[in-house]
């Protein structure tokens, strides 16, 4: 398994907050306890995926009479062979992605293994939950009285299927669909619930980040003069990185406020807070 560069990350880190009891006790949380978050996706394979389909959609535009604003919103008709061809490489590129998120989780138990002695099982270092972003799904949703199978397409953004949604693990359905929702490597993340509400407002879909404040290039010229480590040492953690240039990019005010963030997704209704984690260390590919 490999993270990858950007904002992919693997974060050891430890709750710091329990907001509802009965949803962190049915996902195996409680106060105080150490988790770690994996951030990381198809790397290469997905990228490729994206680059050539690209050039495959822009033929189908001009062959299906289509017109877009933007050269990257190319499309096809989604029974046409374009369409299922892209969409047996995502699903290729997504298996892709499991894998490796499930690589990187097997060596970090096998690392906590050999500091603390103990088997990952006696550590109780079980999965919470494994959700893809950056993805298209093809959903039942309710528009306007009428039930149509869409086909919805989540760019930064992830699902938070309400309780009883079909496709929900047995586990899961009677409390909602864990909602992970990363910050930054110096200030927060949570995880959520989802609701009856996002199927009704959102697709069942809420935020995937905090979201960027800064581009990377600005956050470049932010930090020029200054030292990422003694930035990073403001905020009590520990943090690698195969370069300074990629801290630099991720540096924690490049992100805005996880805690604002999460607020208005709580109160918009769309998914419900669960518990807050505080990063101890992190690692950037």
């Amino acid at each position: 398994g490999t993270l990858g560069s950007g904002n992919h990350f693997l974060e050891v880190q430890m709750i710091e907050q329990v907001f509802n009891e009965r949803l962190a006790s049915a996902m195996g949380l409680e106060q105080g306890q150490i988790t770690v978050m994996i951030h990381s996706g198809s790397r290469g394979f997905g990228h490729q995926v994206c680059t050539d389909f690209l050039k495959v959609m822009e033929r189908a535009l001009q062959k299906y009479q289509i017109q877009v604003p933007d050269r990257q919103l190319a499309c096809a008709p989604y029974k046409s062979q374009e369409g299922q061809d892209y969409l047996a490489a995502m699903a290729c590129a997504a298996n892709y992605a499991w894998a490796n998120r499930q690589c990187l989780a097997h060596w970090t138990r096998q690392a906590f293994s050999k500091i603390f002695g103990k088997s990952p099982q006696a550590l109780g270092m079980s999965q919470v939950y494994d959700v893809a972003h950056n993805i298209v799904k093809i959903e039942e949703h309710t528009v306007d009285g009428e039930k149509f199978r869409l086909a919805v397409h989540r760019k930064g953004a992830t699902r938070a299927f309400p309780p009883g949604h079909p496709e929900l693990p047995a586990h899961y359905r009677e409390i909602g669909q864990p909602v992970i929702i990363p910050g930054d490597m110096g200030r927060a993340s949570y995880v959520l619930a989802g609701t009856q509400q996002a199927m009704e407002e959102t697709f069942g879909s809420t935020c995937h980040g905090a979201g960027r404040l800064l581009s990377r290039q600005a956050a470049k010229r932010a930090l020029r003069g200054k030292s990422i480590q003694e930035e990073i040492d403001k905020y009590g953690i520990y943090a690698r990185a195969s370069s300074k240039a990629t801290l630099v990019e991720e540096m924690p005010t490049a992100y805005k406020d996880i805690d604002d963030v999460v607020e208005v997704v709580h109160k918009a209704g769309i998914a419900k807070l669960v518990v807050k984690l505080r990063p101890l260390g992190v690692i950037k590919g």
